[in-house]
């Protein structure tokens, strides 16, 4: 039998494909209209590490945190995702992409974020459990600014698009460098168009691995954990693979490729094995059990943390919350 093992060892046991105590678990949501202030944003997070004893802190702000200081409005209409809706973009038209500001990310809602990292890494301090800044990649962000124009805009004005993406870059970089430098442990890399559904190999390597490198190269020797979220369907894993990460959090259980298949294909540590919306929101704790239980004999229970394939539902009951803590218990 494996000894008692600290949120850190089960983590870095898992990265490393080494045999742990219990598979790792960690489950993350949004935090509407607390999102809007550190210190709300901070105390949630704290209450919900304290509540259920995650082996990772994802912290995870409003997801449209990276455009509201480049001029975004965004409003909170109540939805079980609790994400914010963009009612004005950044970016009208694209000559308007040399132009943004370089942010600095200690002032405004970038800042907020940091003021909220600071409070809940004084919280947790450095050894209960690895902390994790949600970090957008910059074709993330742009999308986010422009809409899905973004798309025609590669196509009809790149260059001008490409400009923007070098100022976007530019300011995540400095974003994920003072947050592990005031606390993370690393970061949440989240990517939102590395899908063959929205565009090609070439495509993304040319407005997407540029620019993803210039902030993963930059704080890939400040931290001890990265994790990749690639979010959609039809994913382009084996590219997102080949970066320099940790982990791979993907929607596993409605695209490929399957953990099983993965394991093959990546040599760090995969998140996932939970449907965050037809299992975690609407199942019952017998369907949380049994779903956890199949994710750990697909992996034979190595190199796994169990977690959804994005944020869960903020109505998702408590009690299959409490099933998913309870199924990770290797037997």
């Amino acid at each position: 039998m494996t000894p008692s093992m600290n949120h850190w060892e089960r983590i870095r046991s898992a990265i490393k494909g080494e045999e742990t105590d219990q598979i790792p678990l960690s489950l993350w949501r949004h935090w509407p209209t607390h999102e809007e202030s550190a210190l709300a944003l901070a105390t949630s997070t704290i209450r919900w590490q304290r509540e259920y004893d995650y082996d990772l802190i994802k912290i995870t702000p409003m997801g449209t945190y990276a455009i509201e200081d480049w001029g975004a409005k965004t409003f909170y209409n109540p939805n079980p995702n609790g994400v914010r809706t963009v009612i004005k973009h950044a970016v009208q038209k694209p000559e308007e992409y040399p132009r943004l500001n370089k942010l600095n990310v200690n002032e405004g809602c970038y800042g907020r974020q940091l003021q909220a990292l600071d409070m809940i890494h004084a919280e947790f301090h450095d050894n209960e459990a690895p902390i994790l800044m949600t970090v957008f990649s910059p074709l993330t962000i742009a999308n986010k600014l422009v809409g899905d124009r973004v798309y025609s805009d590669m196509r009809q004005n790149p260059s001008l698009l490409e400009e923007g993406l070098a100022i976007i870059a530019d300011v995540t970089k400095s974003f994920a460098l003072e947050s592990v430098r005031r606390g993370a442990h690393g970061i949440v890399f989240a990517c939102q168009g590395g899908s063959y559904r929205l565009m090609d190999e070439t495509q993304y390597q040319r407005f997407g691995v540029t620019y993803d490198r210039v902030v993963l190269d930059a704080v890939r020797n400040e931290s001890q954990i990265i994790m990749l979220h690639a979010h959609g369907s039809d994913i382009m894993f084996d590219l997102f693979a080949r970066y320099p990460v940790d982990a791979i959090n993907w929607h596993d259980r409605l695209t490929s490729p399957s953990l099983a298949e993965a394991a093959k294909r990546f040599g760090g540590m995969l998140v996932g094995g939970i449907n965050e919306w037809k299992t975690l929101l609407t199942g019952t704790p017998e369907d949380v059990q049994a779903e956890i239980k199949e994710a750990i004999r697909q992996t034979s229970g190595r190199r796994l943390m169990i977690g959804p394939g994005c944020v869960i539902p903020i109505n998702t009951p408590v009690e299959n919350i409490v099933a998913a803590r309870n199924s990770v218990n290797l037997e």
